[in-house]
């Protein structure tokens, strides 16, 4: 036990008296070193806030997202494309032994594998030393993986049909009937999962902007265009090749306004 001059004690003397620190200072005592939360840097944090969202609402107004016909499953010709974020999966997905009958290598096994490995990050280096070239398992795994998005990221977008893409989600007016018993029987069947839901295109051609007559279009499903497209002369009966020449003869482009006139047309 202490003893001597200048020693207080508290209560029973054996707890030697100290002052604390004290922990809640007013501002005051550091004048031009801080700040109070509130006004002072709630209000900056409001101004920082309504600049940002006053800028992305202007770049939404100057460059605005993309609008695309209405989807449509039997659409089979459409070939969606993800946001860049994902361009990376979606580009390891056209490699040989990640798609086909490897499409579960390409869409399970390599993201397993590298989601296994980020939670395992922390017990396959477990150094202390916090500079990367101390630490070369995790360094290497992180330059590595880095190396990897960013090449099939570039990959994607330097190989993608960026015409084919604006066009086959080009909205189209026109006078197409969808509740007509030939484009529900017929040509959903055998024509929308080549040139789209709406006929405006897809991986064939667009069936409504060029002006065929019937006997053009009744030789084309007769008879087909090459390797391009099948003749369906032995698959359908000579009325169903006429009633689906006479359909797509009179299909034709119509404005906005035209269009909501028309019965469930396409948009």
């Amino acid at each position: 036990m202490k003893r001597g001059k200048g020693l207080t004690f508290v209560g029973d003397s054996r707890i030697q008296k100290y002052d604390k620190p004290k922990l809640n200072r007013d501002y005051s005592e550091f004048p031009g070193r801080t700040e109070e939360f509130y006004p002072d840097f709630l209000l900056k944090e409001w101004i920082t806030g309504a600049v940002f969202l006053i800028g992305f609402l202007c770049l939404t107004v100057a460059h605005p997202a993309p609008l695309e016909r209405v989807a449509d499953a039997t659409d089979t010709g459409y070939i969606p494309l993800p946001d860049w974020y994902f361009l990376f999966l979606y580009q390891i997905l056209k490699y040989t032994y990640a798609s086909g009958p490897f499409n579960v290598i390409g869409a399970i096994v390599i993201p397993g594998i590298a989601f296994t490995a980020l939670l395992l990050a922390p017990w396959l280096d477990n150094k202390k030393d916090r500079h990367w070239k101390r630490r070369p398992i995790a360094s290497g795994l992180m330059l590595v993986t880095v190396a990897i998005i960013f090449y099939t990221t570039w990959e994607s977008v330097a190989y993608h049909d960026w015409e084919q893409q604006d066009a086959q989600g080009q909205i189209v007016f026109s006078n197409l009937d969808a509740e007509d018993p030939v484009f529900n029987e017929l040509i959903r069947t055998n024509c929308t999962s080549c040139h789209g839901g709406e006929l405006a295109g897809g991986s064939g051609p667009n069936l409504i902007e060029p002006e065929y007559d019937a006997a053009t279009v009744e030789a084309f499903v007769r008879n087909g265009v090459g390797d391009v497209m099948p003749a369906f002369e032995d698959q359908l009966t000579d009325d169903e090749i006429v009633a689906i020449s006479e359909f797509v003869a009179d299909l034709e482009e119509v404005s906005d306004d035209e269009a909501q006139n028309t019965p469930d047309s396409g948009e």
